[in-house]
C-alpha cells in the first residue's frame, strides 16, 4: 500500500477579507496592503482537490466540515508559484510543522496569511 502523502498549498484570498474580517486583520498587523492575502494550508489529497473541497463548504461523512470558512468565502484560486518548490511530507506532523513555518514565512515577506 503506497504511503500517504501530505502537501502544502497556498490560496490567494479577495483582499475583503482584510477588511470584513476582524481576526484575520488582528492576525496580520504586517500587511501594508501592497501584496496579497493568503491562507496557507496542508492536505493528503491534490491542492486542487482541496481547494475545491473548501470552495464547496465540503462536509465529510460525519457531518464535520473540513473546509474554512475564509477560503470557502474570500478564496480565488491555488498559487502554485508559493508552494511547487516544497516536497511532499510522510507524516501529518511534519505538515503541519511545514504549514506553520511556511504561513510565517509569507507574513515577514509581508503578506497577510491566514492558516488554521
Amino acid at each position: 500500500m503506497p504511503r500517504t502523502l501530505y502537501r502544502i498549498y497556498v490560496v490567494e484570498l479577495s483582499k475583503r477579507v482584510y477588511t470584513e474580517n476582524s481576526k484575520f486583520r488582528a492576525a496580520n498587523p504586517q500587511f501594508n496592503g501592497v501584496l496579497q492575502c493568503l491562507y496557507v494550508g496542508m492536505t493528503s489529497k491534490t491542492p486542487k482537490e482541496r481547494f475545491l473541497q473548501h470552495k464547496t463548504g465540503y462536509r465529510n461523512k460525519k457531518g464535520y466540515k473540513l473546509s474554512s470558512s475564509i477560503v470557502e468565502k474570500y478564496g480565488l484560486y491555488l498559487r502554485p508559484s508559493l508552494y511547487n518548490h516544497i516536497d511532499p511530507f510522510f507524516s501529518r506532523e511534519e505538515a503541519l510543522i511545514a504549514e506553520k513555518q511556511i504561513a510565517l514565512e509569507l507574513r515577514r515577506e509581508r503578506y497577510a496569511v491566514w492558516s488554521n
